[in-house]
């Protein structure tokens, strides 16, 4: 089985990639096809044993369209013109924007060169109207020309010349309707080109009445005919129109701009290690087997195998993680990341059309292939309400001619069916609502690409978030500290004067903590950095560490006091970094990404509103859940990859859902394009906000609940819209073909048609505006219920005694005596919280003194026994239980022990009486 790729040229309406779908889908072979109108592409899944690429191009031109294969050099075949909004000729996908954007200008240059003609052609056809209605009486130079019975075929030429050039401007829309109508298959440029023509046309005989009655006196017959110009109708019809047409072209040129966006993410060259020597090529020159070379700066050119080297990877691009990852010997490395820091050395397996990077381009460019937009209202009624338009204007000519009420007549009834058929407010309907709800988006700031968005967003019942950088705030903060003796200041200014030379994000997180804290950064000298391992340097005159656990035990520090506060940490889904200086360690951190305030709240109102919602991220299991649960989201997917989200996506909609996708990262890209609705967050990359149809500019999950309640809005408007745009012509059509003329002597004639038909345009554009009073949900956008918070938030820092007494936005942990042995198992960190103060209390019983206390500090069970083996060396001391979740010790004496005493002796074993 063959796949490929077409370009397809001329589609401008559901009717037309339903036609080219019918076209290819009645070849021998053809297993599948999908005809995608947005980008002007088929995807065709073939047998190439029975057909070829020649065949299915003969039979699109047969069906009236111009193809061509997307790998192809020229154009879209011999091509039977383009719309107004479709692509003509080929692009390679990294064109695509480029050829959508040149077509979004033309449209627009259309646009205004036909309101410059249109501007005065409406004065002139209107202005006794507008004297009349709004009392803007006309000044005398002007009436001496256009205005009077006199002046009727002044008036009229003018109009008629005003209008050819808007006619000729948007002439696509006669070609390719009338060859549509003509093939049996009426599209919405059918209903355009008709109603225009038929204004038009009726001008023209006007004139030529007009013109009668001048040269033989019947200067009613002048007046009347002069009254029912209707070129200022043709001229606006096909202007409207046109406003749609640029509206939908501006959506699509995103496409093709993700795809080169994408593209410019693969390397151009790599070094490769060729007969001993290091020889830079180009990327697309690499085979299996090179061996590249890459060094800090440098960017992977292919998917493949460290040989040699470490160093700390960005693969943002591809799993959108914020954190560098480690790479040494025997790891995988993907195309498109940047290697931060070190030297490595790599084995390419997979090149070229083979890599992470441009499977990534092939799914977009698949994705976007293949996603058929849903058909707008106004064409699905079109394939019907035209034929029949059409049927009764030649019926009504034909029956009052057989009833023998003259050639005037029955062409004046026929051409009043047509005009007051005109879609005007059809045109309208759409365009209108959906440019006064994306308006209404836009002020909460929420950006919305097409009406196309809109009709799908109503119906979403499944949101998928990815993790970094939209359910979180994508950069990496510190969270916790641990601090022996609660030295808190010099383990900050010592790690974060060292992390200053470092670029990496887990240092710059530290740096980033001291000065919020207002730690004045030392002067070092000497550094040294090891790759995904540490740094040291010299700070006055003493050698600080700053890295992993590996690293401090390769420089010789016993890492194992603090291994059960790792581990615990680490199973938070938080990365640990210690820091030593001299021959001790200071303490360590944890770094990890925060969720956002409003992520918890966006979810419930999701949530609530009936929808599904789920997490889908590149991130390890631990860090999701973790952050899943205090979003209060219930079902995650971790460790996948972009083309895994793709597919992710992909099962949801094969399960019935109608699915958005909400991202920042270039590895959402896939899955935001393939998406019913893909939601980029204004904080992401470009690509991905290129990708999606939705950008949300404050980067607040919540404002995706108030896209999709805005969207039901906007559509229900558009319906309401429809029915008002029918509404006249149910009610017009049969008086326009004077149904009621012998009985009643009712005839509505086309200067009243066109009246109706101005009326239900005006009701379409009053009930559209009625959107910009549409009110979001309230929300409390200081909620934060569910979020991370930490222990005792915004309070400041004190450190009396060298102890931490007060938190501040992070954990601090303060550790002296927690000792390592055999059994780490139960030593978990303690964030520090609000605590309920308890006094030492003491009591007699039984001869005996009892007093229980609250200590501070106690951390796991190696605590317990330190707390418990000081408290019983105390003098008189008989007994002493230490209950470590609790934070108590009930202490049994011979004697009354002051306070003071209890406070001493736990002090010294490294903890704090409260």
């Amino acid at each position: 089985m063959q796949k490929k790729k077409f370009i397809i040229s001329g589609m401008t309406c559901s009717a037309c990639s339903a036609r080219v779908q019918k076209a290819a889908d009645g070849l021998p072979g053809c297993q599948n096809a999908v005809v995608n109108l947005l980008t002007g592409s088929m995807q065709i899944e073939y047998d190439e044993k029975l057909l070829t690429a020649e065949q299915i191009v003969e039979a699109v031109e047969r069906a009236g369209y111009g193809a061509a294969p997307a790998d192809a050099g020229g154009g879209c075949g011999t091509g039977k013109g383009s719309s107004g909004g479709a692509v003509s000729g080929n692009a390679p996908a990294g064109d695509m924007g480029n050829v959508l954007g040149r077509e979004a200008a033309g449209l627009k240059r259309r646009l205004i060169w036909s309101a410059v003609f249109l501007v005065p052609l409406m004065y002139i056809a209107m202005h006794h109207m507008l004297a009349e209605w709004f009392g803007l009486v006309p000044w005398d130079g002007f009436k001496a020309v256009f205005h009077g019975r006199e002046n009727a075929v002044t008036s009229a030429l003018a109009q008629l010349l005003l209008t050819m050039p808007i006619l000729l401007l948007n002439r696509r829309y006669f070609v390719n309707g009338f060859r549509n109508l003509f093939r049996g298959s009426p599209n919405m440029d059918s209903l355009v080109g008709i109603g225009a023509a038929a204004a038009a046309a009726f001008g023209v005989f006007a004139i030529f009445r007009m013109s009668w009655g001048m040269g033989h006196g019947e200067w009613e017959l002048v007046e009347a005919y002069s009254e029912s110009l209707y070129f200022e109708s043709a001229g606006m019809i096909v202007t409207l129109i046109t406003v749609g047409k640029y509206l939908e072209a501006r959506a699509k040129s995103s496409t093709g701009e993700a795809l080169r966006r994408l593209m410019g993410l693969v390397p151009r060259t790599a070094v490769v290690l060729r007969d001993g020597r290091e020889v830079e090529v180009a990327a697309d020159e690499l085979v299996p087997g090179d061996e590249v070379i890459v060094r800090p700066g440098g960017s992977i050119a292919a998917d493949g195998i460290v040989m040699t080297g470490s160093a700390s990877l960005d693969e943002s691009a591809i799993t959108g993680e914020s954190l560098p990852v480690q790479k040494k010997a025997g790891d995988r490395v993907i195309s498109a990341s940047i290697n931060l820091d070190g030297y490595i050395r790599f084995r390419a397996e997979k090149v070229g059309a083979d890599s992470a990077i441009s499977q990534i381009i092939r799914l977009v460019d698949e994705a976007g292939a293949t996603k058929a937009p849903i058909a707008k209202l106004a064409d699905r009624i079109s394939g019907v309400f035209v034929p029949i338009v059409i049927g009764i204007a030649l019926i009504t000519g034909i029956v009052w001619l057989l009833l023998g009420y003259g050639v005037e007549f029955a062409f004046s009834t026929a051409i009043s069916v047509l005009v007051i058929s005109c879609p005007c407010a059809l045109g309208l309907a759409t365009p209108v609502a959906i440019m006064t709800g994306t308006g209404k988006g836009a002020e909460r700031g929420i950006l919305i690409k097409s009406g196309e968005v809109l009709e799908r967003a109503r119906g979403i019942d499944t949101v998928m978030l990815d993790k970094t950088g939209t359910l979180t705030d994508g950069c990496p903060r510190v969270t916790d500290v641990l601090c022996p003796g609660g030295d808190f200041q010099e383990l900050l200014q010592k790690a974060a004067s060292l992390e200053q030379a470092s670029q990496h994000p887990l240092g710059q997180a530290i740096v980033a903590f001291a000065g919020e804290k207002e730690i004045e950064l030392l002067p070092f000298e000497d550094f040294a950095n090891e790759p995904g391992m540490g740094i040291s340097g010299v700070l006055a005159g003493e050698r600080v560490f700053v890295g992993n656990g590996e690293y401090m035990e390769s420089r010789g520090f016993q890492v194992s006091t603090y291994r059960c506060y790792m581990d615990a940490l680490a199973n938070e889904g938080k990365t640990v970094l210690l820091a030593a200086g001299g021959e001790r360690l200071l303490g360590l951190f944890a770094v990890a990404d925060r969720e956002k305030a409003s992520s918890r709240q966006a979810v419930e109102l999701l949530q609530n509103s009936g929808i599904d919602v789920m997490m889908i991220t590149g991130d390890n299991r631990l860090t999701a859940e973790a952050i899943a649960r205090r979003a209060g989201i219930g079902r995650v997917f971790a460790g996948v990859l972009p083309q895994d989200k793709e597919r992710l996506v992909r099962e949801q909609q094969a399960a019935g859902r109608v699915v958005a996708m909400a991202g920042d990262g270039i590895n959402d890209a896939p899955a935001l394009v393939r998406s019913d609705v893909g939601i980029a967050v204004g904080a992401g990359t470009d690509v991905a906000m290129e990708s999606a149809d939705v950008v949300l500019v404050g980067s607040d999950l919540r404002q995706i609940a108030d896209m999709i309640a805005l969207s039901r809005a906007v559509i229900r408007n558009i319906k309401e819209n429809l029915f008002w745009a029918f509404f006249y012509n149910v009610i017009g059509i049969p008086l326009a073909a004077g149904v009621f003329y012998p009985a009643f002597g009712l005839k509505l004639s086309p200067m009243i048609g066109a009246a109706a038909m101005s009326m239900s345009s005006l009701c379409v554009v009053l009930n559209a505006l009625r959107l910009k009073g549409f009110r979001f949900s309230d929300r409390d956008s200081s909620s934060t219920k569910g979020t991370w918070q930490a222990s005792a938030a915004e309070q400041e820092m004190l450190m009396p005694d060298d102890r931490v007494q007060e938190r501040c936005e992070v954990n601090i942990v303060s550790l002296a005596a927690c000792k390592a042995d055999e059994d780490k198992s139960s030593c978990e960190p303690e964030h520090t919280g609000e605590h309920e103060s308890k006094e030492h209390e003491s009591k007699e019983e039984d001869g005996r003194m009892k007093a229980e206390l609250k200590i501070e500090g106690m951390m796991c069970q190696h605590c317990q026994k330190h707390v418990h083996d000081a408290l019983s060396k105390m003098e008189g001391v008989a007994s002493v239980k230490v209950d470590l979740e609790k934070k108590t010790a009930l202490v049994e004496s011979d004697r009354e022990i002051p306070v003071e005493e209890f406070r001493r002796v736990i002090a010294d074993a490294g903890y704090e009486l409260v």
